[in-house]
């Protein structure tokens, strides 16, 4: 199993490095940390490639060790410097080459702390990705392993993908499962009776996860409200090695990313890192998957 994580020597390259660190840990999957050089740059130099508006504007022969050093001991992984034409374009391609199960990348820098600011890499990611998108909010160095996995369920059926991986993904991992329904009572129509259709949808999905993972594994249940999606997810308690699961939107094409007006809520109050799944996404290979 591979992972992609989108480097940089910046804040933002530790925080995605962090991120595929704990993810990685149950897995033993292997770490790909790319940096994607601006073809039109990469004629003119390293020193030049390398000083690319990051933070300390360092070149890519620093940018190898420093990035490497990041990984936790007992992880494997390798640096690879891609040309492309832009950053999410040399990591989409690196994840399809390496048939990785994951893209992992950082919030832009001017995020507030622990909170998402999404940047034009993780923009263009959320929106043409062919594999799972994972986002580190700013200021994330957990690199333990994950505790539980959260996928947000909606209110209507579909999002078969994204349900798949966080069933699968806590299977293998042995973490606990919370499925939890978020409800934006602001959004029109009668507030009960959209209440009892989050509950009656999240049940649902339970019975398919108690069915498919092994007795006794911990898999629970939450409806979350609130005038607004962000203080649905404010009313929630977060671990600290939380990870949300969610899927992309209808909108977006098969087999690609596109999210929508409520992941872009949840993203504005999340508090620990969340994966988008593309919609229809499945892999031959389970193990390749998050």
């Amino acid at each position: 199993m591979r992972y992609v994580v989108g480097y940089t020597p910046s804040e933002r390259g530790a925080d995605a490095v962090a991120l595929a660190s704990a993810l990685a840990r149950a897995q033993g999957a292997h770490l790909d940390l790319v940096y994607v050089v601006n073809r039109r740059a990469a004629g003119t130099g390293a020193n030049a490639a390398g000083n690319r508006g990051s933070s300390a504007g360092k070149d890519v022969l620093t940018a190898e060790p420093e990035g490497l050093e990041l990984v936790p001991a007992g992880l494997e992984a390798k640096f690879h410097m891609r040309q492309a034409e832009s950053d999410a374009a040399g990591l989409i391609d690196a994840a399809v080459e390496y048939q990785a199960g994951l893209v992992v990348v950082g919030a832009a820098n001017n995020g507030l702390f622990k909170r998402y600011s999404v940047g034009s890499v993780a923009n263009a990611l959320l929106h043409a990705s062919p594999v799972p998108v994972a986002l580190a909010p700013r200021g994330y160095r957990r690199t333990d392993p994950i505790t539980r996995l959260t996928l947000a369920v909606g209110q209507r059926t579909g999002a078969e993908a994204a349900i798949d991986v966080a069933i699968d993904s806590a299977a293998r991992r042995g973490v606990p499962l919370r499925l939890v329904s978020l409800v934006e009572l602001d959004a029109g129509g009668d507030s009960g009776e959209n209440i009892n259709a989050a509950h009656i949808h999240a049940n649902t999905v339970l019975t398919e996860a108690s069915r498919r993972l092994q007795a006794g594994h911990n898999v629970s249940v939450e409806v979350a409200h609130g005038r607004t999606i962000e203080e649905a997810i404010d009313d929630l308690e977060w671990d600290d090695g939380e990870v949300l699961i969610m899927g992309s939107s209808r909108l977006g094409e098969k087999n690609k990313l596109f999210i929508g007006s409520t992941a872009n809520k949840v993203l504005r109050a999340l508090p620990v890192p969340m994966v988008v799944v593309p919609r229809d996404y499945e892999r031959v290979d389970s193990s390749l998957q998050v």
